[in-house]
Formats: C-alpha cells, structure tokens, sequence
C-alpha cells in the first residue's frame, strides 16, 4: 500500500488536492436496502470425482462468478469454524441474534406450525418410528416409516394425549408422522437429551435432564414426563389393529416415536427494533415461517415445485416486489442445495447448483443495477455431499455487492477462492454488522440516543424538548 500512490502517478494520475477530500455527485451513495440470498447447505467438501474440488468449484456458475467480480468476498461461518449447524441455528445467527439466545428448533417449529405456545411451555419435535425390544432397550428399525394418512391419523389418535405427573403431553401434527410434542403444567425445562438416534438400527437414547441442568427440578420432571410419555406411547401403538395389518403386508410397524430439539420460547428484541429495518423472510417450510414470527419478521411463503432454477426465479421476482416496498432487508432462501446434498449424490448436488445459477442469471440483474440495493449471497452451512454427517463444519463463501463495497478483484465464487477476499472470515452475528455497515446503518461505538442498546443508528429516539 505504502507505493500505491507512487505507483498511480507513474501511470499518470495527479491529484488536485484542492479537491482530493470531496466526492463527485453519486460517490457517496450507499444502498438503503438489502437482499440476503441463502443458498442452503451450499457449502461441501472435496471429491476426487471432481479433481478434489467441492461440487461449487467444479459446478460452472458465471452469475454467481460475476457476482464475486462485482463485490468482496469471504468465508462465513454462523457459529465456531468446524461446528455442525442446523439451519434454525444458523439463521438465527445469520439475522443477527447470538446462539446462546436461541429458543430450540421445538418452540420454532410449533410457530411456524400454528401451535401457540403458552410462557413456559416446552415444545419438541418428534415423530412415529418403529421399533423393536432388544432385552428392554428400544432400537430403532425404522426412522423414516412410509405410512398413508389414515395410519398417521390413527397413531395420533393413540399416542396424541398424555399426562403424568400433572405434565400434561399433547402431540400436533406437522406433516405426515411428524409432529410437535407440547408439554404444560408447572415447572418445566427444555434442557433434556434427545432420544432420536437419527440412524437405523441404532438404540434410542436415555431422555435424561443435560449436565448443565442435572440437579434442576423443572428439567428432571420434564424428562421423566417425556420419558414416560414416550414409554406409553410405545405400548399404545403396539396394540393398534393399523400395525397389525402393516405386519401381515411385510411392512415396519409404526409402534413408537423419538424426540429432539427441545425448546421453550425466549423474550427476543423483535427485528425491526432491533436494527431499524422492517425485515421479511421468503422461503418454505415451517422452521422459517416459526423463526419468522418469533423474530418479527414478515413471512412469505415460497412455492416448492421440484424444479430448483424455476423457484428460484419466481423468489427473485417476489424479491423484487417486496423490496419496491417498505421492506428493508430480505432473506430469499432455497433449500435445493442442501436437498441435494442429503441424498449423498455430488452430482445431484452440482446439477442443482447449477440450475440455481441459471435462475440468478436470469433474475439477478435489476437488483444488481438498483443502487438502492446491497446484494449478498451465502450459505447457512456446509451439507456434505458424501458420508455420515447430516450438516458439517466448514465456512461457507459469502459475497457482498452494492455502492461502496470494496471489490477485491476477484472472479469465482468457491469455498477456496473466497478465503482471500477483502472480507475475510465472517463469524456469526458479524454477517449481520458487515450488511449494517454497508448500508451506513452501524453505530458509532459509545453512542447513545436511545435508552435500549440497539444495534443500528440513528436509534428511534423521543426528541428533546424545550
């Protein structure tokens, strides 16, 4: 840098210094809104396959490539380098919020699922399994039973209602066999064990209260009335005439159910107070239409057709409108990169990375040309496309792009070439910061206008008066 200037002058350049401090009409400009694109689960690992390249290296993407030319670049990861993150998680990160705050994917889910959830109630994912007694321990046969809708009805209708120890234990539906277990009365805590093994052929965990919670008595009564919810369920379902008849046709039984992510809504700083942005979410899914609620965000359902570059070009047209609103910042998510990638097929995965690049090629150019618009495209976290793990730890490429945004010239947008653009690593809430600061919205640090510690400045403050 010390010989940059000498440099520019060898090239001709001679600065007026009666002049050198002011901008040129336009200069100044920074954007006022922006587009946060999520590309879920975008993230992978090398492959020999692919000359030991991830399937977004290998994949030919010249929108998203023009993207990085156009703007700065790093790598993002939501929480710690190597962590595995779900998207909720991740998301919740992403928008601004630190983990520690995090009300559990359960309590999100039973939002995003019209369940209300009264102060103190507990909220976990479950569904119905089958299973098999292995000398009193349950193992799981089958975790992803196929059962039609009038099997899922009668499960729900064994299994659906419970109560122990004045816990009362009440199952919804979400979808299919899955649903939210909602548990109610008294002291209760969201801090017990999973019992999901999430493996075939595995045993089903003990629901114990976490060891930062062993010796609490609300955690210890939620764990027994899971547990003992779960025990009742089991015996329930091992008596239905459904299972029977699902035996005699060679079929999995659907006689038990395994819990997770348990959670219990949390007070939360809704968005817009937050950062001073009205804030919407467009995407699918129940998890993000919950976060979306909780966080106070605006909620748009995305369509899910099956045809990845499709959706994406009917978000980005969406996109548009809501942001020719008084919408200020936007999350567009896809989830077909992690889709993909679940099926461990690399070059399913590269197929649809590829198809969503076609989208961006075709639906990218009005943002990018908005000046009022800052463009920036991620990924939650890395899905590898190969092997056991459902969600792995390595960063993410994250592009901003926009009026004032440094360019760092360079031309592809990987996993690798990302590490060396002007942005760095970018941890957790800090992606949230960055889009602040390019949008002139960050506070000064010592700066209070407002009594609450908002995030963005000017704060929405009561005037002085004389």
């Amino acid at each position: 840098m010390a010989n940059a200037l000498p440099l520019a002058r060898q090239a001709g350049y001679q600065p007026d210094r009666t002049k050198e401090t002011l901008c040129k009409p336009g200069e100044a400009h920074v954007p006022s809104k922006c587009l946060l694109i999520v590309l879920d689960g975008l993230g992978d690992r090398s492959y020999a396959r692919f000359g030991h390249l991830t399937p977004l290296a290998s994949a030919r993407t010249p929108a998203l490539d023009a993207l990085a030319a156009r703007g700065a670049s790093g790598l993002y990861h939501a929480g710690s380098l190597g962590q595995a993150l779900p998207s909720e998680n991740a998301h919740f990160a992403m928008f601004g919020y630190e983990l520690c705050d995090f009300p559990g994917r359960g309590a999100l889910e039973a939002l995003g699922s019209g369940v209300e959830l009264a102060p103190g109630e507990v909220a976990v994912l479950a569904h119905f399994v089958s299973l098999e007694n292995v000398d009193g321990r349950a193992r799981l046969v089958q975790d992803l039973p196929r059962a039609d809708a009038a099997e899922a009805k009668a499960c729900i209708a064994a299994a659906g209602t419970f109560a122990h120890d004045g816990v009362q234990v009440r199952f919804h539906q979400t979808k299919g066999l899955f649903g939210v277990l909602v548990l109610s009365g008294g002291a209760l805590d969201p801090r017990v064990t999973d019992s999901n093994p999430m493996r075939d052929g595995r045993f089903l965990s003990a629901v114990v209260p976490r060891a930062e919670a062993a010796a609490d008595p609300a955690t210890r009564r939620t764990a027994a009335a899971l547990t003992a919810y779960l025990r009742f369920a089991h015996q329930a379902l091992s008596c239905l005439p459904e299972n029977a008849a699902r035996t005699a046709r060679g079929l999995a039984p659907l006689n038990g159910l395994v819990s997770q992510r348990a959670g219990r809504l949390k007070p939360v700083t809704p968005f817009a107070r937050r950062f001073g942005l009205k804030g919407a979410s467009l995407a699918s899914g129940a998890v993000f239409k919950g976060l979306a609620a909780y966080l106070g965000l605006d909620f748009v359902r995305a369509r899910e057709t099956g045809d990845a570059e499709a959706d994406m070009f009917e978000r980005l047209h969406l996109a548009r409108e809501l942001l020719s609103g008084d919408v200020g910042f936007l999350h567009l998510h896809t989830k077909a990169p992690d889709e993909a990638a679940h099926t461990k097929d690399p070059v399913a995965k590269l197929a649809v990375i590829e198809a969503l690049d076609r989208a961006l090629a075709r639906g990218l150019a009005p943002f990018l040309d908005d000046p009022e618009v800052l463009t920036v495209v991620t990924a939650d976290h890395s899905t590898p496309s190969c092997g056991q793990l459902v969600h792995s730890g390595e960063p993410v490429p994250l592009t901003f792009c926009g009026p004032g945004v440094r360019r760092d010239g360079l031309s592809r947008f990987d996993e690798v070439t990302a590490a060396a653009g002007a942005l760095g690593p970018v941890r957790g809430t800090e992606l949230m910061a960055l889009i602040l600061n390019a949008l002139d919205r960050c506070r000064l640090a010592g700066i209070h206008d407002t009594p609450e510690s908002l995030d963005y400045w000017p704060g929405d403050f009561d005037p002085f008066r004389l």
